[in-house]
């Protein structure tokens, strides 16, 4: 398994920042391998977040599964509630 998180280091909102955050703190304390992609390094690299993602106006965070798309944070926060974080990585 092999997660992806498309991010942006340089966002001007706070909710956004919060968000890549919280994703990136679960990743973490569950030992979770994964790749950040900050998409403000690279014009290229927001066009294939969003293509990845289809839809053209998609905002990060973004997660990825390999090749699969989990979701956004609001979907990572559904499973959150849920009790179900895991599964939005699907595993």
């Amino acid at each position: 398994m092999t997660i992806t998180v498309y991010f942006s280091s340089v966002s001007g909102s706070r909710e956004v920042k919060q968000h890549q955050q919280e994703i990136f703190q679960f990743l973490e304390s569950k030992k979770f391998k994964y790749f950040a992609v900050d998409i403000s390094q690279s014009p290229d690299k927001k066009e294939e977040m969003r293509k990845k993602v289809g839809n053209p106006s998609a905002m990060p965070p973004q997660v990825f599964n390999e090749d699969k798309y989990c979701g956004d944070y609001q979907k990572f926060f559904e499973a959150v509630e849920d009790g179900k974080p895991e599964a939005f990585f699907k595993q």
